[in-house]
């Protein structure tokens, strides 16, 4: 293979021209693994309340390698050494951290597989990957899974301020138009350094910490928890609850082929093996909405109507509280729709739930942002910020939900 794959580019709404910077990245990219992240919107169902949301998967990935290349040279700049080999190995890392990603991405993280995280499938791939380019990933896989001896690799590619966030918020805000979850991304990247082998913002960059985490908090509350979006996941989430329920019992459904094997196989941890990561990489939305639009004839009342709801936008009322939902009222609802539609208390419980959100914007526990101060010493971007908010954001807000149908309104 030439180098001119090198020269390769693409043209990216958000960033204009990004480059393709190794053979070996070039070729992932070729790879169908990596292919089918074309197919695989990026924010679930999203665009059924922000109708320009349609972007991928693969944008995002491409998104986050050229984050990652601008990080590797500001950090170069300021006297940090890594290496060609580290370099390589981060940008495959952040390239391939969503390639386990199933189809809506999040929407059914847990329904085609259970208890299996979008993280763990992606170290499948990566494995596979290895395999096929006799070993060239194992430093990429090293930082990915967080066990590399530099921690601030990982901290780029997985921490509260990393490439993925950054280009997710950025991205996502333009293709939804919501424009207070844009962020300055090329400024908080410049922003970056390393001390004692820990990524830490220099103190001039504080106000564009406060400023992302804002956007992240706005983002997941107009946003990626929206509540129209919210019910519309839950709808597809038991759509296939109830199809899984009708081919147990022996019904048969239309589908893919690799769509049914996973609604006739429990798939958890403990089996799954090559050959059902291999099944799975043919999965992605279009499976899922083909199955939408037969599934909405089916004589199941309750397979039809979860399935029409999803294809026509007719979704369930759904309204959020700050307190829990008391029995007596998600009672009342339920009754209602059992009389209404004649139906089974397992069928009404379909249509008639309740369920809580939750969100913390900075999460403490977890790695902080540190901020370097001009006398040396790092402090935590909360207590180093003037900012009152930042302390607020780092409480976890839980919200508490009952969706019903709109004939019980």
């Amino acid at each position: 293979m030439t180098n001119s794959n090198k020269l390769k580019i693409f043209n990216d709404p958000i960033y204009g021209f990004i480059r393709i910077p190794s053979t070996l990245i070039f070729n992932l990219i070729e790879e169908p693994y990596f292919q089918r992240l074309r197919r695989i919107s990026q924010m679930g169902l999203s665009y059924l309340v922000y109708p320009g949301a349609h972007h991928t998967r693969f944008h995002h990935a491409l998104g986050c390698m050229h984050l990652m290349q601008h990080a590797i040279q500001v950090l170069r700049f300021k006297g940090v050494e890594i290496s060609k080999e580290e370099e390589e190995g981060l940008l495959v890392a952040i390239l391939l951290h969503d390639i386990g990603h199933g189809p809506f991405s999040h929407a059914m993280e847990h329904s085609i597989v259970e208890g299996i995280s979008h993280e763990h499938i992606s170290l499948l791939f990566m494995k596979e990957l290895n395999k096929k380019f006799n070993g060239s990933l194992t430093l990429a896989i090293e930082i990915f899974q967080g066990v590399y001896s530099r921690g601030f690799l990982n901290q780029l590619m997985s921490s509260q301020l990393d490439m993925d966030r950054m280009d997710y918020l950025k991205r996502d805000s333009f293709y939804t138009g919501v424009a207070e979850g844009s962020i300055n991304a090329e400024r908080l990247i410049g922003m970056l350094n390393v001390v004692d082998n820990k990524l830490v913002v220099e103190e001039k960059g504080i106000y564009s910490v406060e400023k992302f985490l804002m956007a992240r908090r706005f983002m997941y509350w107009q946003v990626y928890l929206h509540k129209t979006g919210l019910v519309a996941e839950q709808l597809l989430i038991r759509v296939l609850k109830r199809a899984k329920e009708l081919l147990a019992k022996g019904e048969h459904l239309n589908c893919s082929e690799a769509l049914l094997y996973f609604m006739e196989h429990k798939i958890d941890m403990n089996n799954f093996n090559a050959t059902n990561l291999d099944k799975f990489s043919h999965l992605d939305d279009i499976d899922i909405l083909s199955a939408l639009k037969q599934w909405q004839y089916h004589g199941d009342f309750v397979l039809s109507t979860l399935c029409g709801m999803i294809i026509n936008r007719k979704l369930l009322t759904i309204k959020l509280k700050n307190k829990s939902i008391s029995p007596k009222k998600l009672n009342e609802h339920l009754k209602k729709i059992k009389e209404l539609w004649k139906l089974s208390d397992a069928e009404t419980a379909y249509f008639v739930f309740t369920g809580e959100i939750s969100n913390r914007a900075y999460n403490i526990d977890k790695q902080n942002i540190n901020i370097l101060r001009k006398d040396g010493k790092l402090k935590d971007a909360a207590k180093a910020s003037d900012h009152l908010n930042l302390k607020t954001l780092s409480k976890k807000v839980t919200k508490f939900y009952i969706c019903y149908p709109k004939e019980t309104v």
